[in-house]
């Protein structure tokens, strides 16, 4: 669901409507089950493209045109395939690479690793990758594997998580989620279940990138501004996982037994504190009220059950976004830096009927 609108930049209006095209023509294409109540379970929608001063195109980033049926992509995972997350979106990568005919998909997980990361980034272009699509694990950290590719005039694309470096210059563009605004309507969603009032826990996500910082900052500004009602009282990493969640809340119901809220920045990490506080014989989604980003299957679930109370989505499927935007690309079209898709919101009025469409 559009939650806002912006006036679209100069030369970004061409990039929005073919990317539209493609991900309307691409939707069935994506294995998100029957259709969710607003018809478009699966799909990722771009609200903000904003091409600055005309955006990124081939001949500004000194790459050469290139048809990706005849090319070699590489696709670079950050984290292990041990989450539905990461699993929805190296499958999307793979599927529209198929559904595309792509000449060859390269594929490589760096398990958490940045060492390892930037070894695949690196291996893959010494087997003669063209294009790359990096989720990176760190914000900060990647500038040898960029550097490489940058050797080859190979372009890269970023998706699910910014890096701080030269937009057009390191890379073409990031596509992925406001993660500010998935904080903010985290915390609106908290107020709503806690009537504004309470003592809040947030389970932090992994440290070194911008979605724990934009998803921390969002809710906690959002929280002191219109819920004074509310105390943050503890905050500590569960660094995205559900036993490391489940670990850290087993330690705050003992040394801060008043949390009557939990601000997970993952659902994995949620559904770990669900079952730590069902341990200490507490009422999840009741006794202590649990709001959580990503929108998984298992968590959107839990609302339906009444263990969760509401989940923001992050939608993983980038494979349709991210080739459209490569096509984009390679047709000369300006690219925008940051290319923002929107994200749908569950709670207890339309979890049950869109089950089906989360991941």
């Amino acid at each position: 669901m559009i939650t806002r609108h912006h006036r679209l930049a100069t030369g970004a209006t061409a990039f929005l409507a073919g990317a539209s095209i493609l991900l309307a023509a691409c939707a069935k294409s994506e294995n998100s089950g029957s259709a969710s109540t607003n018809g478009d379970a699966g799909q990722q929608r771009v609200v903000t493209p904003n091409a600055g001063a005309g955006g990124c195109t081939l001949s500004s980033y000194g790459a050469t045109k290139l048809d990706l049926k005849d090319a070699i992509v590489g696709f670079s995972q950050s984290e292990k395939e041990a989450n539905p997350f990461r699993i929805a979106e190296t499958q999307s990568i793979k599927d529209e690479a198929a559904r595309l005919g792509v000449k060859k998909l390269l594929t490589t997980n760096a398990q958490s690793q940045l060492g390892k990361q930037i070894s695949d980034i690196q291996d893959m272009l010494a087997q003669g990758a063209q294009f790359l699509i990096v989720a990176p694990l760190n914000s900060d950290g990647l500038q040898p594997a960029l550097q490489a590719a940058a050797a080859k005039k190979v372009p890269v694309l970023t998706i699910d998580r910014k890096i701080n470096a030269t937009a057009c210059k390191d890379y073409v563009a990031f596509l992925g989620s406001n993660f500010v605004e998935q904080g903010k309507r985290a915390a609106d969603a908290l107020i709503k279940a806690t009537d504004g009032k309470g003592k809040v826990a947030i389970l932090l996500g992994a440290s070194g990138n911008n979605v724990t910082t934009d998803r921390t900052n969002g809710f906690v500004n959002q929280l002191k501004a219109s819920a004074p009602g509310m105390e943050i009282v503890a905050q500590q990493t569960g660094d995205f996982a559900r036993d490391k969640g489940q670990q850290v809340m087993e330690q705050l119901i003992q040394s801060r037994p008043d949390i009557t809220a939990v601000y997970a920045e993952n659902d994995e990490m949620a559904l770990g504190a669900v079952t730590a506080l069902k341990g200490a014989g507490k009422n999840p989604g009741k006794d202590v009220k649990i709001v959580s980003i990503d929108g998984t299957r298992n968590a959107v679930q839990g609302i339906v059950d009444g263990t969760i109370n509401a989940v923001i989505e992050s939608n993983p499927r980038f494979g349709p976004l991210a080739f459209s935007t490569a096509q984009q690309f390679y047709s000369g079209s300006p690219i925008p830096e940051n290319v923002i898709i929107s994200d749908r919101a569950y709670d207890s009025t339309n979890a049950k009927d869109s089950l089906a469409g989360a991941y």
